[in-house]
């Protein structure tokens, strides 16, 4: 999919741009693959905050995605490539066919690139490499470019689903299959988990510009003021006469280290990282 640049015929359109989605389909989304959703404008049962900036936005119905591709050996046809407005991927409705009580079986999978209407995908043990394939991550070739990758087997997949992500196979080793993420991290990961072939579909979507505030209050994200412009009962980096830099590193409202201070410790699986995503910023 294409950017779209707007004329600055008004001064919220000046600097717009944003994905044409006008390949998508325009109806509804299937309505036993959809559930509600409601808004907790980011509160606890307590009505606390417990995640700051969220309010409001636009109303929204959850789809159902498929993410652990378990109808396996079963040819589906990609019926059409849809928006979905929980995540910033695409999505694509697949169809396998009548069961034996003669419905229709669809799920709905994240869409890769270069996944069309009318193709035809399949999971299984191993499947031919092609965009929406899915299969066991020990029988996917080395270097090729997989995404929805499981953790855990029959998990569903965890890693790589944000529009534009993938993960590049590049070994095995006893078991495990050595893949090499998008942050520069290496790690294993066990053979039997599933993955997609491809890379995540709407690789556009870090080119938008927005234009204006409003529209990320259409998406649910309030303003959040920065710490050096509150009072110092309020934030670490406040007070001070004057503008200052916050005179320390920076740090969360509650003064835990943010802006890259490393917060994974989990002893139990740092076995399974070959190579830090930390590692090349050392050099």
């Amino acid at each position: 999919m294409a950017l779209k640049q707007y004329n600055p015929t008004t001064p919220s359109q000046r600097g717009l741009v944003l994905i044409d989605r006008s390949a998508l389909y325009k109806g509804r989304p299937v309505k036993s693959l959809t559930e509600g959703k409601t808004k907790t404008g980011g509160r606890n049962n307590k009505g606390h905050v417990t995640s700051r900036g969220i309010a409001g936005g636009h109303k929204q119905r959850y789809r159902i995605i498929d993410f652990k591709r378990r109808l396996w050996d079963v040819e589906g046809t990609v019926e059409r490539i849809e928006y979905d407005p929980n995540r910033t991927a695409f999505i694509a409705l697949i169809n396998y066919g009548a069961d034996e009580a003669g419905k229709d079986r669809v799920a709905y999978i994240i869409a890769p690139q270069r996944l069309n209407v009318g193709d035809k995908v399949i999971a299984g043990k191993k499947t031919d490499v092609k965009p929406g394939n899915a299969m066991e991550l020990g029988q996917v070739p080395v270097g090729t470019i997989v995404h929805n990758i499981e953790m855990k087997p029959g998990k569903g997949g965890q890693i790589a689903r944000s529009a534009g992500t993938y993960v590049q196979v590049v070994g095995r080793d006893k078991g495990m299959v050595i893949v090499r993420l998008n942050s520069g991290e290496q790690r294993y990961i066990h053979a039997a988990c599933m993955a997609t072939i491809g890379a995540v579909s709407n690789p556009d979507n870090q080119n938008q510009n927005l234009g204006k505030a409003g529209r990320n209050r259409w998406k649910g994200i309030r303003p959040l003021t920065r710490g050096v412009a509150k009072n110092p009962v309020d934030h670490p980096h406040g007070g001070g006469e004057g503008r200052t830099s916050g005179g320390r590193h920076p740090v969360t409202p509650w003064g835990k280290p943010t802006k890259g201070a490393r917060t994974r410790h989990n002893k139990a699986t740092d076995k399974m990282i070959i190579r830090s995503r930390h590692a090349k910023k050392k050099g």
